[in-house]
């Protein structure tokens, strides 16, 4: 297997294209090698515990709605060419991603980390929930028959609050300053969101070395 680590935000947009392209080469090469594990890198370290309104974001952001439309129109173009509906109309508060992180370090634990990744891209991104929420948060850990009860009191405590903190440190360190950031086998960083021609070229080309 070859380790294929993950660096991203769960409210990147980018993010959630690139992993579904990711996956668009990994269905066509269902023999790939790829050993899948997600790191945090929050984008709005600073949010607030309890995240902002949306609108108020986009204003600081991007100048108001005019200036996120811009903004955002590559973003919808890319994310229908790869069979995805986002609608960031629906998203009513955009949250701090610190406990998003942790539900998905803990998901890594119980072996459902990469499918939990999707499930709070697919909550953000196409149904508009708060993933800040601990209610909305215990509800996806138990929608992957994860204890959602046991997560509530986890997110409730300081569990592993620091360590993503410092993890997410550690990336920037390294000289990440943006995500997604997919690091093939420790060694090769492949920045942003890739076509999936260009994964299953790298597939093929390690499957051809392994050989």
């Amino acid at each position: 297997m070859v380790k294929l680590d993950i660096i991203s935000d769960p409210i990147c947009p980018w993010c959630y294209i690139g992993k579904t392209l990711l996956d668009q080469a990994m269905a066509q090469r269902p023999d790939h090698p790829f050993e899948i594990e997600w790191h945090p890198f929050q984008l709005n370290p600073d949010m607030p515990a309890e995240g902002m309104d949306r609108r108020d974001y986009l204003e600081t952001k991007f100048g108001g709605k005019e200036g996120a439309i811009r903004a955002y129109a590559p973003v919808l173009e890319r994310a229908e060419a790869a069979g995805l509906a986002i609608d960031f109309a629906a998203i009513k508060r955009t949250p701090n991603t610190l406990d998003a992180h942790r539900l998905l370090h803990w998901a890594g634990i119980e072996g459902c980390q990469d499918r939990m990744a999707m499930a709070l891209f697919q909550a953000y991104f196409t149904e508009g929930r708060d993933i800040g929420d601990h209610e909305v948060l215990a509800d996806l850990a138990d929608s992957l028959s994860l204890d959602g009860a046991m997560i509530q009191r986890l997110l409730a405590s300081e569990a592993d609050r620091e360590a993503i903190r410092a993890r997410d440190a550690q990336f920037r360190q390294m000289g990440i300053s943006g995500v997604p950031t997919f690091i093939v086998g420790g060694q090769h960083a492949v920045p942003g969101c890739q076509p999936a021609d260009l994964w299953v070229k790298v597939i093929d080309d390690l499957t051809a070395a392994a050989s």
